[in-house]
């Protein structure tokens, strides 16, 4: 279950990464669902599933951090399709971060730019923001365990939406502190209108290079798998019962 954007290279570089997916667990019916803007929606492709005689669902949020649309979005899809077809169990994934590999992920996109880690260097995190404060404390962490990888100069987090600092603010109090240069990574699964805003802004400001979207680097579909056989090791959030 991706968010969806109205942005086209959103739910193509979505694709990308499940096809990914499919080709480390040839095994798997994998299907993809989006909260908004993209068909088909998640409640829809889960009847849908149901209806076509699945017993067994593990439902993904294919998200960096849990906020809203995992905590109380989707799980209130899956209450009302759990209502619907009571016959279907549903095992909940966690999202996809935090976890090590997306920061791999991050180092990946960030050296396909042509930057590593520099102590002349300093990294703005950019990430999409959310009300949550969970959630922003989580890319803080993402920022504080890259710093730890570094060599960075600094690693600082940024927000496109809801929280601050912006990417631009953290751009330039980076610059205005004395780093001789500084580049931003893109920490959303793919682009769109945040991943514009994180370029146009950390450029504005001085930035050197932002690398792009995470997308479907290796990492992240490994990840899916990971999450994936996880949710086996849980209980079903919607146990299956007798149908009538």
């Amino acid at each position: 279950m991706a968010h969806g954007s109205e942005d086209e290279r959103s739910s193509a570089t979505v694709e990308r990464v499940f096809a990914r997916v499919r080709e480390l667990r040839p095994d798997l019916d994998v299907r993809v669902a989006y909260l908004d803007h993209v068909e088909p929606g998640a409640e829809e492709a889960l009847a849908g599933l149901a209806a076509e005689g699945a017993g067994e669902v593990v439902v993904l949020p294919a998200l960096l951090t849990a906020a809203y649309h995992s905590k109380v979005d989707l799980p209130g899809v899956l209450e009302r399709v759990a209502a619907a077809c009571p016959w279907l169990s549903v095992r909940y994934a966690g999202t996809l971060g935090p976890h090590t590999l997306l920061l791999e992920a991050v180092e990946r996109r960030l050296g396909e730019v042509g930057r590593s880690a520099s102590p002349d260097t300093a990294l703005v995190l950019a990430s999409a923001g959310s009300s949550d404060p969970e959630a922003n404390a989580v890319i803080e962490e993402a920022a504080a365990e890259l710093a730890r990888r570094g060599p960075w100069r600094e690693v600082a987090a940024a927000y496109a939406s809801m929280a601050s600092p912006t990417p631009a603010e953290a751009v330039s109090r980076l610059r205005a502190e004395g780093a001789s240069q500084v580049v931003a990574a893109t920490y959303l699964l793919a682009p769109g209108f945040f991943a514009d805003r994180v370029a146009d802004q950390a450029f504005a400001e001085g930035a050197v290079t932002v690398s792009p979207a995470l997308g479907d680097a290796p990492e992240v579909a490994e990840l899916v798998v990971r999450r994936y056989e996880e949710a086996l090791q849980t209980a079903p959030a919607f146990p299956r019962v007798a149908a009538g």
